[in-house]
C-alpha cells in the first residue's frame, strides 16, 4: 500500500502563513546542496519569510544589492536564501564582491538580473562557490553565452511569454535546471511546469493586502459584539 499521506502539525499561533500554490509541488524541484527545492518565494519582507511555507527565497530588489539587506533577510529566515546580486547597474567586480558577501553570509546561490553581460557571469563564477543564476526575460536573450559564461541556473521571468521561452530553452538544453515564474493560478504554473520549468517562484501577496483581509475579520468581529 502506498502511504501518502502528509501529517501536518502546526501551532495555534502561526498556522496563518503564506502558503504557494499547491501544484508548485508537481515540478521536479532543483536540488542545491543537497536540498531539494521546488519553491521560492520572491520577496525581501522578512515578515513574509519568516511566515510561508515556500521551501526558499528568492531575494531580489529593485536597488543597488547591498550586504546589510542581505545580512537582515539570512539572519531572519529558516529557510534557504538566492540572493541578488546586480547585473544592470551594478556590474563586474562590484558584483562579485557582493556575491562572495552573501556566500560568506549564507546565501545559497546568487542572481543575476537579465542585463548582466557575459563577462560579468564569468567574474561572479570564478569568485564564488555556490550555484550562479542567471535572469532571462524573452526569448531574445543570449541563452548560449550566459551558459557558456558559468550560469548554472537559468531563471526564466518572461510575463505571459514565460512558457515559450522555457520551450524554447529545452529545445537546446534538456538538463540545465530552469527556475521560473509561474503566475498565480494553478493553472499558469501546472503549464510553466509542462514546458519544462523545474522550480517556481511564486509572488505573495503584499503585506498591505494581508493585514486588509485581517482588518475586515477584525471589524466584523467588532461590529457583531454591539
Amino acid at each position: 500500500m502506498k502511504y501518502d499521506y502528509i501529517p501536518e502539525v502546526t501551532g495555534s499561533l502561526r498556522k496563518n502563513n503564506v502558503k504557494v500554490p499547491e501544484a508548485i509541488r508537481k515540478c521536479s524541484g532543483i536540488r542545491i546542496f543537497g536540498k531539494r527545492i521546488k519553491s521560492f518565494i520572491f520577496t525581501t519582507d522578512v515578515a513574509i519569510i519568516k511566515n510561508t511555507d515556500a521551501d526558499a527565497v528568492m531575494a531580489v530588489y529593485p536597488f543597488t544589492p547591498q550586504p546589510t539587506i542581505t545580512q537582515a533577510i539570512l539572519s531572519v529566515s529558516d529557510i534557504p536564501v538566492v540572493c541578488g546580486v546586480g547585473g544592470g547597474l551594478t556590474h563586474g567586480t562590484r558584483s562579485a564582491n557582493i556575491a562572495l558577501h552573501a556566500e560568506f553570509q549564507g546565501a545559497i546561490g546568487v542572481i543575476l538580473n537579465s542585463p548582466a553581460p557575459h563577462e560579468t557571469i564569468r567574474y561572479v563564477k570564478e569568485h564564488i562557490d555556490i550555484p550562479v543564476i542567471a535572469t532571462v526575460v524573452t526569448t531574445r536573450t543570449d541563452i548560449k553565452g550566459k551558459i557558456e559564461a558559468g550560469a548554472d541556473i537559468i531563471n526564466v521571468s518572461g510575463g505571459k511569454a514565460t512558457v515559450e521561452i522555457i520551450k524554447e530553452i529545452r529545445k537546446e538544453y534538456p538538463n540545465i535546471p530552469i527556475i521560473a515564474t509561474g503566475g498565480t493560478t494553478n493553472e499558469s504554473i501546472e503549464q510553466t511546469i509542462a514546458a519544462g520549468a523545474n522550480c517556481i517562484t511564486y509572488t505573495p501577496p503584499s503585506i498591505s493586502s494581508i493585514f486588509k483581509e485581517k482588518m475586515s475579520v477584525y471589524r466584523e468581529g467588532e461590529l457583531g459584539e454591539e
